[in-house]
């Protein structure tokens, strides 16, 4: 889609006219300008426009014409104030048209446009078709917004797409990995878990239609926020069981992705910090709400599963016996040879590694034999296109460093499933020296029932133990002395003869998580033991200075392998998948041999394009997907999604009516303004002014969809930078509008304080604006909360039995409340409105400026400014932002240190000199 864009912006281009590219993010500003100039089009190229620019500089590069790319908050404001020449727009190219909305500012800007310029063009692009299928007819609202006539839908099975694709394809083997019998049972155990998780969800909410959650939604990246969107409405109802809930499958999910992207060895750090955080709270204390689907039979499987892909537990040894390591080095030293040891030194005596292996891994390593092979036995010719280069393709870039590091540590001649072993020994040590940190922390006060490994030195080395052995044949003593099994204790206590790790993987032990919990602790203050009896130098990695890497590369003979080209036979390229930027990547390397590690159905579509687009090129494709799997079934619905998006499109389309209203003529705007501005109340309907209602807004203000909403509601807008409040309705009615967190925020920093007592000073009529969003509740605190927060207030609470303190979360709604009764109390001329949704605020406004006099910009600018000789228009928006966050910084003296300074520069310069002048004093 970005060379289809860039092909049109070329053909547009002419400093005759104007033509904006509007919500385009950075990277795709890049993208396109340098697609741009590979086209050809470089003087004056694509010109951005950004917040670096004053309004000055804006204005001059509008009227210069040609391509420029603008963010939506910067071209509101500009065609608000008249600073961009709107007759002079020959047309707007809009971007990610599927987010356009009645509250989007892109619809707030065709708005603006159409008003004044009926002849220019305007052309909106997507390529997620599936956002197009939510709700009720969507494409036709788009549309409406965008006051678009014509849909051209481009599916796959579109006839001349596919008679275009079809005639030059790729050569595409698909290999079905199979799973390990451990990542099967965690898979199914996960899948239950899901179900139960769904099962519960849904009979907890009988009054809601959740009948579209299941468990093939559950593949997608939205899952949890489409279960989320469908309890938005009653969100303030629903209690704490029914949200966490909703945690729990988000958790699920990422469980089930990782399970198939992780190695082992994080995939079981993953799993044990989850329990972790369903044991103890932030504060350190046992956390009583766990999550039902931890204490359940496939929770279990999953947890025992994945320990044994990392390692098993062993009998762990006597303290006289030696170990293999001391052995092998007496026997090195008998015999004066110097021999690699079969076991680590950082390795427990109580562990034995298994260090499972991805079988894509091995897969992958074949692929890259046999594609050695091929380009060893059947060489391209030179006028051939393309290269022997192999480009890999992930889905994350934590996928992209573990097969770098994977492929630098192979082990090619070992046998098949331990090629990486080097690799997996180093994640298995990084995670035994995480987890003996972790428990170290607990080690102090030495009252656990942890067992520890005590490894004692050989015969005549009395002399030379180190003081860390010293202390931990102490700790252990103690330990051990203090250690006795007695009847009624917890169940967490070392059973005589068996390791934590050896209780870990015995089946009959039904642990869940409450005995994963001990376990996970028990191991953690063994191992911590273990590594604070080892000696600093066995856990400390060499790194050589850069200098001496240099010296080294330098003397080398073959200073070619270090630092000269690579043959592009020898060139592996990974990386992750992207946006349009894959496309210039296949187009500039040109490689005969893409892998993909894990399916993806857009970059199948990229390839498709790039062999249609290149004639004589061989291009093969492996696809490595994992058999009857999570991410097979995530492949196959996004195809069918991806189909079915496209033919809901196309029926819509051919039972669309759209209905565009026209501009109105002068005389028909005069009439209605007439209309509007006639008052019932007066005898014989007198015309009280005649005009649009004019409201004053602040320039920040327009992150929001406010002030679109009041353009729709028949009210005009005049953006400009306001020291007091937010929208000025009438001379003496000031408005500051406040979000649910930006309100909480305000409050704890005493800003609020601060911005009323202005609003008091300057303005007869101050009024605070509480506006909730549209699809949420309405309401401070969940009900669960409230009854919570109530008992806490008798002589019990229902989550700290006996402490009668509620919780912050409880009480959090009741802060707030309460802090607004302070507020009125303070300034008692504040009148509170709270609003449900921006569509209540607009026709708030619209009552409250009824039978009122309009605002002056001049004056509602001046208000609160020491100088009033400063121009608010000409003043960088940013910059002033950035100064008000400042500390010591408040309404009452940013104009002064503007006037003082030009830039935030200047006044960093200025406070680094007076610093400087009074050293000493």
């Amino acid at each position: 889609m970005r060379k289809i864009i860039c092909t049109l912006l070329q053909t547009w281009a002419s400093p005759s006219c104007l033509v904006l590219l509007v919500g385009a993010t950075s990277a795709e500003e890049a993208g396109l300008g340098e697609e741009l100039s590979v086209m050809g089009y470089r003087d004056p190229g694509l010109r951005l426009v950004t917040f670096e620019m004053d309004r000055a500089e804006r204005r001059n590069l509008y009227r210069q014409g040609g391509l420029i790319s603008v963010t939506s908050r910067i071209l509101v404001v500009d065609m608000l104030l008249e600073d961009i020449p709107i007759d002079f727009i020959g047309g707007m190219v809009v971007l990610h048209a599927e987010k356009v909305s009645p509250q989007s500012t892109e619809a707030f800007i065709i708005r603006l446009y159409r008003q004044k310029n009926s002849k220019g063009f305007i052309k909106a692009f997507t390529d997620e078709p599936e956002n197009l299928t939510v709700g009720f007819s969507p494409l036709k609202d788009v549309m409406k917004e965008l006051q678009l006539r014509n849909v051209h839908i481009f599916p796959r099975f579109h006839e001349d797409v596919k008679r275009s694709l079809t005639r030059r394809k790729a050569d595409v083997i698909q290999l079905a990995v199979p799973m390990t019998p451990n990542m099967k049972d965690i898979h199914g155990a996960i899948i239950q878990c899901i179900v139960a998780t769904l099962s519960d969800l849904k009979r907890s909410n009988t009054e809601l239609n959740l009948d579209d959650l299941d468990v093939q939604s559950a593949y997608f990246r939205n899952f949890d926020l489409i279960a989320r969107k469908q309890l938005n409405s009653v969100w303030h109802r629903v209690g704490f069981r029914t949200k966490q809930l909703v945690g729990d499958l988000a958790t699920l999910r990422r469980l089930l992705i990782y399970l198939l992207s992780y190695d082992p060895i994080s995939f079981q750090t993953y799993i044990e910090t989850i329990i972790a955080s369903n044991s103890t709270t932030a504060s350190g204390r046992p956390y009583h709400d766990r999550s039902a689907w931890l204490s359940s039979d496939p929770a279990h499987i999953i947890f025992q599963a994945a320990r044994r892909r990392c390692f098993v537990s062993t009998k762990a040894k006597t303290p006289n016996q030696p170990s293999r390591d001391d052995a092998w080095d007496v026997l090195d030293e008998v015999d004066g040879t110097i021999g690699a040891p079969v076991r680590p030194k950082w390795l427990p005596d109580n562990i034995e590694p298994v260090l499972e292996e991805l079988p894509k891994w091995e897969y992958l390593s074949e692929i890259l034999t046999e594609i050695e092979d091929l380009s060893m036995r059947h060489p391209i010719p030179q006028e051939n296109p393309g290269s022997n280069a192999v480009l890999i393709m992930c889905s994350s870039e934590r996928t992209c460093t573990e097969i770098r590091e994977y492929l630098s540590t192979i082990n090619p001649l070992a046998e098949p499933g331990t090629k990486g072993r080097k690799f997996m020994e180093t994640r298995l040590r990084s995670y035994l020296y995480w987890k003996g940190r972790l428990g170290g922390s607990g080690q102090k006060a030495g009252n656990d029932g942890s067992e520890a490994v005590q490894k004692e030195p050989a015969a005549g080395q009395d002399d030379g133990i180190s003081e860390a052995l010293k202390r931990k044949n102490a700790r252990m003593k103690e330990r051990q002395a203090s250690r006795r099994r007695v009847r009624g204790g917890p169940a967490n206590m070392v059973v005589e003869g068996r390791t934590p790790t050896e209780r870990a993987i015995d089946p009959n032990a039904r642990s869940g998580a409450m005995g994963g919990e001990g376990v996970v602790k028990e191991e953690a203050d063994e191992l911590a033991l273990f590594f604070d009896g080892q000696d600093e130098t066995t856990n400390t990695v060499f790194v050589p200075d850069v200098g001496q890497l240099t010296q080294m590369a330098l003397e080398a003979d073959d200073f070619d392998e270090h630092y000269g080209l690579v043959q592009p036979e020898q060139l592996i390229i990974v990386r992750s998948y992207s946006d349009d930027t894959d496309d210039r990547v296949l187009s500039d390397l040109m490689p005969r041999f893409i892998i993909l590690f894990e399916p993806n159905l857009q970059f199948v579509r990229r390839i498709e394009v790039y062999k249609a687009s290149n004639p004589g090129l061989t291009v093969r494709v492996y696809i490595q997907v994992w058999d009857t799997s999570a991410e097979e079934e995530m492949y196959l619905a996004e195809m069918r999604r991806e189909k079915e998006a496209f033919e809901h499109l196309i029926r819509e389309r051919a039972s669309m009516v759209l209905v565009i209203q026209e501009r109105p003529s002068d005389a028909q705007a005069r009439t209605n303004s007439m209309i509007r501005t006639i008052s019932t109340r007066n005898a014989g309907g007198k015309t009280l002014e005649t005009g649009r209602p004019l409201v004053v807004v602040d320039m920040r203000e327009f992150r929001s969809s406010l002030p679109g909403l009041l353009h729709v509601g028949g009210l005009d807008i005049h953006p400009i930078t306001l020291t007091v409040g937010d929208y000025v309705l009438t001379p003496d009615m000031v408005v500051e509008r406040k979000s649910i967190p930006d309100l909480i925020a305000s409050f704890n920093s005493g800003r609020l304080y601060t911005q009323c007592e202005m609003m008091s000073t300057h303005y007869k009529e101050p009024l605070l604006l509480i506006e909730f969003e549209q699809d949420k509740s309405f309401a401070f605190q969940t009900l669960m909360n409230a009854k919570s927060g109530a008992q806490s207030t008798g002589k019990y609470n229902s989550k700290k039995p006996g402490t009668g303190v509620p919780d912050a979360d409880q009480m959090e709604g009741a802060n707030i409340q309460s802090k607004l009764v302070l507020l009125t109390l303070t300034f008692p001329r504040l009148r509170i409105i709270w609003s449900s949704s921006p569509y209540a605020t607009a026709e708030i406004f619209a009552d409250l400026k009824n039978n009122n006099k309009e605002p002056d910009p001049k004056r509602a600018a001046s208000i609160g400014a020491e100088e009033e000789g400063l121009d608010s228009a000409g003043v960088n928006v940013a910059a002033e932002e950035l100064l008000r966050a400042l500390p010591g910084i408040t309404a009452r003296n940013v104009r002064h240190v503007m006037s003082m300074v030009g830039s935030v520069r200047e006044l960093c310069e200025f406070g680094f000199s007076w610093r400087t002048s009074n050293i000493g004093h």
